[in-house]
């Protein structure tokens, strides 16, 4: 298995290789180095380490060992198979003597030397598979997998062909987590939608998805070389978006007046009226017709909104032509806020200790020994957030600081001390009106309870992080598949609804890492229907995929999705 430093090694060592290979393909360096690093990490990494060079660990990157079925289906299932095929005594002394010069080299392979059947099936970094062979044979009989040109160029064939296999071949660009499909459909042949990532081979831990899916986010973690970019930051995920706009039609504004705008993901009001609303626009929003075309009274737009771009209908009436001195031609940009308010916390008297056993107040936990988020991969970040999640318990009614009680929940509790121990700032308290205009004149006010400083609760948080949020480094997710897709990176993430009633408690959950033993549910088409969440409220509990589209309910005004590295 690779670590983190075999695989800046590898990026370090081959990425001016393999750069130019990608010239006019939605691919990119960082995803070569993902299959490479769960396809033949294990072989290269304690080749590097016994100083081997880059061409001739290239050379002995060839494993997947084989001598009878076990279950195979695919040519050759055995050696039996292989020898009775046209030219296949001679594949088997190949893959045999490919097998017998890698084994002198990585630990393991020991047992070569006393079993003379044994072969390898999988050739180069990229690993091509024996089955190949009849398509192919001098590629494996002439061992051109052995140049690093030859595997890569062939690995980007076979990934070209899962294009295809995905619908993908005439995009412009793909995610990450498109790119993941195409790699399980790379190591399997196919990928199902309801399966998320955990599919392909899986290894007693994780499946081949979730490896490169990993794997990729350690690759982009590490600067491209040349680039001067800073090296991986401890304690923060690394989350990779990248969305190409498509709209082509008119500029656009928002006009109702007196709402927002709901976006719904079909042309038609659903029943339940909020089950199809993804995102609510403010009023004066600018929006970019995808063509203009009007259907059923709707038109498809796209939508800047705190870094994330949304796509889908809104109701013609309520969109009106841009095009005056306000609103030029151009890009889709969204208003910012240029004055920075410095996050603020309940000052704590002298030696005072807040404890989770103790009922909530205003000040934020400070216990001895917290654990906190401090991993630079994603291994290492979800073990970080699965201590904090054991650490803070909602789910022990020991914890009174969480516990329901009198009618009243702390949903916002959890939340914020989930953030704190996570290195994320989501406010307990935050300044009040007459704190933010002691700022505004260029002032810094101390934080008072009751004068410059109040409670936060679940919809002023909604309110937060919809004004300050992205100020303190919190980002829109633009649906719960992407939400899932981050927090199983290690990034920080929660959905907020707001109650429509004023003074009605509006709820905070936050989103968690899947994990063998839980995970998001998933609808047949492979979109997250039910986020694992982790949460305090009316019911308290650690881990639970809870009701499905729980923020889609008609009492809450609005709802929205976060994430922070």
């Amino acid at each position: 298995m690779a670590s983190k430093a075999d695989i800046e090694w590898f990026k370090t060592t081959f990425w001016h290789r393999i750069a130019p290979a990608l010239q006019g393909t939605v691919f990119d360096p960082d995803m070569l180095v993902a299959i490479a690093s769960q396809e033949t990490g294990y072989l290269w990494s304690p080749m590097r380490k016994k100083g081997l060079s880059a061409d001739e660990i290239v050379r002995l990157c060839c494993g997947d060992t084989l001598d009878d079925d076990k279950g195979r289906k695919a040519f050759p299932k055995n050696f039996d198979e292989l020898a009775a095929h046209p030219r296949g005594d001679e594949m088997f002394q190949v893959a045999r003597r490919a097998l017998l010069e890698m084994a002198e080299h990585v630990p393991g392979f020991g047992f070569a030397q006393n079993r003379p059947k044994k072969f390898c099936r999988g050739f180069g970094v990229f690993q091509l598979d024996l089955q190949f062979f009849k398509q192919d044979p001098d590629y494996f009989l002439n061992r051109k997998y052995e140049t690093f040109e030859n595997t890569l160029d062939r690995a980007v064939r076979e990934l070209k062909s899962c294009l295809k296999k995905r619908n993908l071949e005439n995009a412009e660009s793909i995610s990450d987590f498109e790119f993941c499909t195409l790699a399980i459909t790379y190591n399997t042949g196919r990928f199902r939608p309801n399966k998320g990532l955990r599919q392909g081979h899986f290894d007693g831990t994780k499946y081949y998805g979730e490896h490169i899916r990993d794997y990729l986010a350690i690759a982009r973690s590490f600067p491209d070389p040349g680039s001067g970019s800073a090296p991986p930051v401890e304690g923060k995920a690394n989350i990779t978006r990248e969305y190409i706009p498509k709209a082509t039609g008119p500029h656009m504004r928002v006009e109702t007046l007196e709402s927002n705008l709901r976006m719904r993901s079909e042309p038609e009001v659903s029943v339940p009226l909020s089950r199809n609303v993804f995102v609510e626009l403010p009023d004066g929003w600018p929006v970019r017709a995808i063509t203009g075309e009007v259907v059923n009274g709707f038109i498809e737009v796209e939508a800047a909104l705190n870094d994330a771009i949304y796509r889908g209908f809104c109701s013609q009436k309520y969109l009106i032509k841009a095009g005056g001195p306000e609103d030029p031609p151009g890009p889709i940009e969204e208003p910012g806020l240029d004055l920075e308010i410095p996050a603020v916390y309940m000052p704590h008297a002298v030696g005072s200790v807040t404890k989770r056993t103790e009922n909530a107040g205003a000040h934020s936990l400070n216990e001895a020994g917290m654990p906190t988020r401090t991993g630079t991969t994603p291994d290492e970040l979800r073990a970080d957030i699965d201590r904090i999640i054991g650490y803070l318990n909602p789910g022990d009614s020991r914890h009174k600081r969480y516990w329901p009680r009198s009618g009243l929940t702390f949903c916002n509790i959890y939340a914020h001390d989930f953030c704190l121990l996570s290195g994320v700032y989501l406010p307990r308290v935050w300044w009040s009106e007459k704190g933010l205009l002691a700022f505004a004149k260029g002032n810094t006010p101390v934080p008072r309870y009751g004068d410059t400083i109040r409670e936060m609760r679940a919809n002023d948080l909604f309110r937060w992080l919809r004004d300050f949020g992205p100020q303190s480094g919190w980002r829109r997710a633009i649906s719960a598949t992407e939400l899932q897709d981050f927090a199983n990176l290690g990034a920080v993430c929660i959905i907020i609804a707001r109650r429509k009633v004023e003074g009605r408690s509006g709820h905070v959950s936050v989103v968690v890492p899947e994990t063998n033993t839980h995970q998001a549910k998933r609808l047949p088409g492979g979109e997250v229907s039910s986020l694992l969440q982790s949460q305090a409220g009316s019911s308290n509990f650690n881990y639970s995929n809870g009701k499905s589209m729980w923020w889609t309910s008609p009492r809450f005004a609005e709802f929205a999705m976060w994430y922070s590295n």
